[in-house]
């Protein structure tokens, strides 16, 4: 169980509870084990304790078959102490979290306020939440309550990854679109690859693909896409998921894939995850609120690949956002922060499917912020046929740059007040005939392929 209004069946000032605490501190077991056996009732009580409690304090008796698995530990523990299987106890208290009043209330963002935070939690959560299957099985025995009330269930915790566990709740009617306090349904929760099997159990037992859940609005396949998980997705949408749902932010799951930053470990699984919304019909071009494309957020990452795959399903390389960035100002911004991601590629691939180039007049702009990636601006100067170079572009470059990238800047002030050559203004003319094809009609010609290359921008290290 998580923050939540419900309200217990014992609250903190209760004389119970102050009895309670007074022989959990004691590690009075005797009394603690007489006042739960003896007066608490019902069966599905709700006790709430401080942080204090057994729970917390680290020089409590912990109860290692909850924590541990420990079976045979847990049977005398619950026989003599903890009879109600649904008992409810208190983990975090006092402390502070900002959270929202009704948007109806205070208008579309809704009042912040700093307010106390409520942490409730179930034996049967715990033992969900750490995979103890047998301990599960035990509590569900002794009637535990498999949607007991307060927030986070134990199906919720479950599905941090623990299938047994799931499927051993599921099998007692939990519910399978029971939702948190934070409004998230426990198919919101399988956000790892272990929680594959967590996620067929729930569709088994009739959990919705639909359903929008927490503060973002996602739906599973949002979090399949945000954590870059295509076996979930290849799950969700063999079950009817709507591709192109939109999140709270308008975003689809393909935009949601393509803005989250991903290690490098990660980034075959994302191809092979936008490739798969790609393929069930999702919009290429899809703009968020802020009329940022999954392209957009793409470049912004410097993920070439991505970025192709995007440019081959019809994306459009000269989109603007609400900013009036487009997709190639996103990539020159990432560039000297993302040097391991090649982002003269993605500038490449951009310029290979019509993306405007910058306007001339900005290049020094572009020069400063990209002194540091050579062929980044490579790429970006042979997309004009002709650019003024002025020897004051030298202060923009810092002397330990200049030196480390000494032969592409000798090169490119070596052509101040000297036209390009002949073979890059014939490159300029095909490409401009060309336009938006050029990736697709200059393997055609009957050209050598470092020719061929050649016209589509392929970097070289210096300037001519």
């Amino acid at each position: 169980m998580s923050n939540s209004d419900y309200l217990p069946d014992y609250p903190l000032n209760s004389d119970l509870v102050k009895r309670l605490k007074s022989a959990l501190d004691a590690k009075d077991e005797e009394r603690v084990g007489d006042l739960i056996c003896t007066e608490v009732t019902p069966v599905d009580a709700v006790i709430e304790l401080a942080n204090d409690d057994w729970m917390k304090d680290p020089s409590a008796q912990l109860p290692p078959g909850m924590l541990l698995g420990d079976l045979e530990h847990l049977k005398p523990l619950m026989d003599q102490f903890f009879q109600d299987a649904n008992v409810v106890f208190e983990i975090n208290k006092d402390e502070m979290e900002w959270q929202v009043k009704s948007p109806a209330t205070f208008g579309l963002s809704g009042l912040w306020t700093l307010e106390y935070k409520r942490e409730l939690t179930t034996p049967l959560c715990i033992a969900a939440a750490h995979g103890h299957a047998a301990c599960v099985r035990y509590l569900l025995g002794r009637g535990a309550d498999p949607d007991a009330p307060g927030g986070r269930g134990a199906l919720h915790e479950a599905c941090l990854g623990h299938t047994a566990c799931a499927r051993l709740l599921l099998q007692h009617r939990a519910d399978p679109d029971l939702l948190s306090a934070e409004g998230l349904a426990p198919l919101h929760l399988c956000r790892t690859v272990a929680s594959l099997g967590c996620a067929q159990a729930l569709l088994e037992h009739g959990a919705s693909v639909q359903r929008v859940g927490g503060k973002g609005r996602d739906t599973p396949l949002h979090v399949a896409a945000q954590r870059g998980l295509d076996e979930h997705a290849r799950l969700y949408l063999d079950r009817g998921a709507y591709v192109d749902a939109r999140n709270g932010c308008g975003e689809t799951a393909l935009s949601v894939a393509c803005g989250a930053a991903r290690r490098p470990d990660e980034h075959g699984r994302c191809l092979r995850l936008c490739a798969l919304l790609l393929r069930h019909g999702a919009e290429a071009d899809a703009r968020d609120e802020d009329e940022r494309s999954p392209l957009h957020k793409a470049c912004g990452h410097a993920s070439h690949s991505l970025a192709r795959l995007l440019l081959r399903h019809g994306a459009d390389a000269g989109a603007l956002d609400y900013g009036g960035a487009s997709p190639l100002a996103r990539v020159l911004q990432t560039a000297a922060c993302a040097l391991q991601a090649a982002p003269q590629r993605t500038v490449q691939a951009l310029f290979n499917h019509g993306s405007p180039t910058v306007w001339p007049d900005a290049f020094p702009k572009v020069l400063k912020t990209c002194a540091s990636a050579p062929a980044v601006l490579e790429v970006l100067f042979n997309s004009y046929p002709q650019l003024c170079v002025s020897e004051s572009w030298k202060e923009l470059i810092p002397e330990e740059v200049f030196q480390m990238h000494k032969p592409f800047y000798q090169s490119l002030f070596a052509l101040a007040h000297t036209p390009r050559c002949l073979q890059h203004l014939c490159r300029c003319a095909l490409r401009r005939l060309f336009g938006k094809r050029c990736f697709d009609l200059i393997p055609l010609l009957p050209l050598p392929k470092p020719l061929q290359n050649y016209v589509l921008l392929e970097p070289q290290g210096v300037l001519h």
